[in-house]
């Protein structure tokens, strides 16, 4: 690994990596699904489909994808629904809330950059996360999803940061390849929506089993 780098601001993906969001995504999903008369996913197979934001979930979802003619309504029923009922069974990971209070002890700017809807990403955190994180940028007001690093350019911005000492913390290839993009390092987390095996194959500073071993990567 060479040398041990300090980081001052950690940015954090939301789904899989702060919050285990994946049995709300799934009912939402199943949702629509039901309503159109299609068959629904196992929560398994919906942990396949995220990463990459609602549209390409529900394309991945809808039999036909974005061929279908019902795209488009199911794709905003997802999303409707979604955020109604994104706090039924989501909750923290474990270890999630004393990182981030640590974190905030140390002067850590923390950040969120995540693939989902902005107006969710901003309910989850601020119910979940308040006063513990600092920024969060969800899709929206003309940014690119990851893997490209629009939001991470937008955090680092908010958060006056800068690339040498920011850090992006995320549970899937999609992070690893935010990170490479934008130009910062990563570590990933081995307790969200990916195998393990999988997240080592990624350009990455480390791989990590517990929220805790992140503190050895700041002050």
């Amino acid at each position: 690994m060479g040398v041990m780098k300090i980081y001052r601001t950690i940015l954090f993906d939301l789904d899989g990596t702060l919050l285990d969001t994946i049995e709300d995504l799934a009912h939402s999903v199943n949702h629509v699904m039901r309503t159109y008369g299609e068959p629904e996913h196992s929560v398994d197979a919906v942990r396949k489909m995220v990463g990459n934001g609602a549209r390409k979930l529900m394309e991945r979802a809808i039999p036909d994808g974005t061929e279908a003619p019902t795209f488009e309504e199911q794709l905003a029923l997802q999303k409707e629904y979604y955020l109604t009922h994104s706090r039924i069974h989501t909750k923290p990971f474990d270890g999630i809330i004393p990182l981030l209070q640590e974190c905030k002890n140390r002067g850590i700017m923390t950040g969120v950059v995540s693939n989902k809807d902005h107006p969710a990403v901003r309910e989850l955190v601020y119910y979940f996360f308040k006063n513990l994180i600092t920024e969060s940028v969800g899709n929206g007001e003309g940014r690119r999803v990851k893997p490209y690093p629009d939001g991470c350019y937008e955090a680092m911005k908010r958060l006056m940061a800068d690339k040498m000492s920011t850090l992006y913390v995320g549970d899937s290839e999609v992070d690893a390849e935010t990170a490479a993009n934008a130009g910062i390092d990563c570590v990933l987390v081995s307790w969200g929506f990916r195998e393990r095996a999988l997240l080592e194959e990624q350009k990455a500073v480390a791989v990590i089993d517990e929220p805790q071993e992140l503190l050895r990567f700041i002050l």
